[in-house]
């Protein structure tokens, strides 16, 4: 199988569920560093104008958004079994709700120190004002809510008496409930230890998720990663399509796939195929020849274009 590329930066909380991921399953990967914000030159040929992080590239098949990935991996790589109990759920939750309390707490108190370019490129991201004097405002409401939903996570730990969300072996769910505890201690450690005052279950949780490492980590250029894809040819989709999970496209038919929340940047090209769970579309690019691009199915919208 080719290298695992994942397409990243550090300080992003999605891309860190997908490393401590690579890290439960033992895995080697190559590591593309991409900037916080545009222009992204070596990664947005791969996607065809997905622009979000992580991606994660195997030959030439491209994994758009961390849900995609993180299943991609649990189907290629299925020992240690990650993928169990309400994980995706929870996944999604973590995502959404939870981390725009987070978004709002940690900019908010940084105010004035946010990079206006970083400020301006999240307002193209998600079409809206990033106000930060806005979420300074929320940011003491926020706290209470940050709060609640850990505590959330401090009672399901409990209800087992188990080391992590679904008994005795960590999972999606225990990755995703993670993201946004990590987010606000690499920002602001003294208020997140405030804001996990008296969840013991939370505090000797969330050391057992750091320990599982981040697997093995090597470093390569963009232009490596985009040599890679143009070598490689698409492997064939992993299930048959399911014409119900399109509204009735069909194989071949020409598409648009756009998120449905923020960076809703249209993604063009030929449906290769469609589950309950993923919607895989083909490009081709001058350059790089066809890569196929898998996208979740929960979080993004497929529709035709009536030109295929």
């Amino acid at each position: 199988m080719p290298d695992i590329i994942l397409h990243h930066y550090d300080a992003s909380p999605f891309s860190n569920k997908v490393r401590l991921l690579l890290g439960l399953k033992g895995l080697a990967w190559k590591s593309v560093v991409t900037p916080n914000m545009m222009p992204k030159p070596d990664l947005v040929p791969l996607t065809g104008g997905y622009r979000r992080a992580p991606v994660m590239q195997i030959g030439a098949d491209i994994y758009c958004d961390s849900q995609v990935i993180m299943a991609e991996i649990e189907r290629r790589f299925p020992e240690p079994k990650a993928d169990f109990g309400a994980g995706w759920p929870i996944n999604l939750w973590a995502d959404r709700q939870w981390f725009q309390h987070s978004v709002a707490i940690i900019f908010g108190l940084l105010g004035d120190k946010v990079d206006p370019a970083f400020i301006a490129d999240r307002e193209k991201l998600s079409g809206r004002p990033f106000d930060v004097k806005a979420m300074a405002a929320f940011a003491g409401p926020a706290r209470g809510q940050w709060r609640a939903q850990a505590g959330w996570i401090e009672r399901a730990l409990g209800t087992g008496g188990e080391d992590f969300l679904f008994g005795s072996l960590p999972a999606i769910g225990d990755l995703a409930a993670h993201m946004n505890i990590w987010f606000l201690k690499s920002a602001f450690p003294d208020l997140a230890d405030e804001l996990l005052d008296g969840f013991d279950r939370v505090k000797s949780w969330y050391p057992r998720i750091e320990a599982l490492g981040q697997g093995s980590r090597a470093e390569i250029a963009g232009v490596e990663a985009l040599h890679i894809a143009s070598e490689a040819d698409p492997a064939v989709a992993p299930f048959v399509h399911d014409t119900a999970a399109t509204g009735g496209l069909q194989v071949g038919s020409d598409v648009v796939v756009a998120a449905d929340d923020y960076g809703r940047d249209p993604i063009s090209g030929k449906l290769v195929s469609a589950s309950v769970d993923r919607i895989v579309i083909s490009r081709s690019d001058s350059d790089l020849g066809t890569c196929n691009l898998h996208f979740p199915r929960v979080g993004f919208v497929v529709t035709g274009t009536g030109a295929g």
